[in-house]
């Protein structure tokens, strides 16, 4: 997308990218169904998985992102206010802009809407619906989907089609500074300027971003426990990184990020450092490691080795990070039991998602038995699926 303004006309609508058509449909309908008349916008976008590179974006690392192929749908019409309704996130609402917090789904739509509105790209109001293909909670980065889908949906209504920069930072200020999440930007970045078939290196100190090939399928494994990035264990964790800067800085002054420490000197560091703070910065440090080896691993196709790093970020996170939940070490264990390269709690943990890689042959009986093997220990969760690398946000109606 760009950021031209494209004025409006009184043509009918048109597909502007080719469309998943069955929910696009989808959407259209229940927006007529709502609010009594079409949908004269209609953008998507994805969800994402990150492969490696967890509690990075926000210390200054590398993050090895890719988007799925499931996706979160928005649409919308003009109206004076705002009337919002989504039968797959939570129902409707009526919200004026700006106004408090809820609390609930309306707020990343808000969000949206008030930044765009300092930049002088957003409509007056919008009736808009919403249908999601992504579980709320599970990791992959539901939150994400619906503002950079919002923010190039209400775009559209004023003529613009906002570049993927736009879109994402819209919907990073929108969830760091509305919602309250302490995020870093991988998120939306990847939802914006994801394309099939490839990771995203992306280096969130500089911003500088590779594309990696990704040609095989990769399997989502739910833990069945909901997570909610909002409230507890992740905005803690990023205060501690914050503390731990601080003291690491008092040895090593030129110090700007965790990530940015070499792994010679974490040994130096790690006496000045208290309880968990030290576990912290450990994981810091060998994730960074790990995650530019994935990428490597990754070009020369070596699935074995990615396998590998995902194991190992699994146990950092668990052990060191302390952010892993019981149910995903139960996926990740039997995984890898059935054969399985490699699997780990992705999304920031506390619930949420295993990712699996596995050869062809066995993939899905290594996902069913892991699942299986969940469903015993815990309560039955949801079924495991597969995804290749998808695209990115995308405008698919647009008059």
């Amino acid at each position: 997308m760009d950021t031209q303004a494209r004025p409006a006309t009184g043509h009918a609508r048109r597909p502007y990218l080719a469309p998943m058509a069955l929910e696009l449909d989808r959407v259209t309908s229940v927006f007529q169904q709502t609010f009594g008349q079409p949908a004269t916008v209609v953008a998507s976008a994805p969800g994402r998985v990150n492969l490696i590179g967890e509690h990075l974006d926000y210390n200054g690392g590398p993050v090895l992102p890719f988007a799925i192929e499931r996706r979160v749908w928005v649409a919308v019409c003009p109206a004076p206010g705002y009337s919002l309704w989504s039968s797959t996130l939570g129902g409707g609402a009526m919200r004026r802009s700006p106004g408090p917090r809820r609390g609930d789904w309306t707020d990343y739509v808000l969000g949206v809407d008030h930044e765009l509105r300092s930049r002088h790209q957003a409509p007056d109001g919008a009736m808009l619906a919403v249908v999601s293909e992504l579980p709320v909670g599970a990791g992959l980065s539901s939150s994400a989907a619906l503002a950079v889908a919002t923010a190039a949906a209400l775009a559209g209504l004023t003529g613009r089609r906002l570049d993927p920069d736009a879109a994402a930072d819209a919907a990073y200020r929108a969830e760091h500074d509305y919602v309250g999440v302490r995020c870093g930007r991988m998120d939306q970045t990847i939802v914006a300027h994801a394309s099939a078939g490839g990771a995203l290196l992306f280096e969130t100190d500089s911003g500088a971003r590779r594309k990696v090939p990704l040609g095989f399928r990769t399997w989502i494994l739910p833990t069945g426990v909901d997570h909610s990035l909002a409230d507890g264990g992740y905005n803690a964790r990023r205060a501690e990184c914050e503390r731990a800067l601080e003291i690491c800085r008092r040895r090593l002054p030129d110090l700007t990020a965790l990530a940015r420490l070499d792994p010679e000197a974490l040994e130096e560091v790690m006496p000045a450092l208290p309880p968990p703070l030290d576990r912290r910065v450990r994981h810091v440090v060998t994730e960074t490691e790990r995650t530019r080896l994935a990428a490597v691993a990754l070009e020369r196709d070596d699935l074995a080795e990615v396998g590998r790093l995902l194991v190992a970020g699994h146990a950092s996170m668990r052990q060191d990070y302390e952010c892993s939940v019981p149910e995903a070490d139960v996926l990740v264990d039997a995984a890898l039991e059935h054969g399985a390269l490699g699997a780990r709690l992705t999304g920031a943990g506390w619930g949420g998602s295993v990712i699996m890689l596995a050869p062809e042959a066995v993939a899905a009986r290594a996902a069913a038995a892991a699942c299986e093997r969940l469903a015993r220990g815990f309560a039955p969760g949801p079924e495991p699926w597969s995804t290749a690398a998808a695209g990115g946000v995308r405008l698919d109606v647009m008059p």
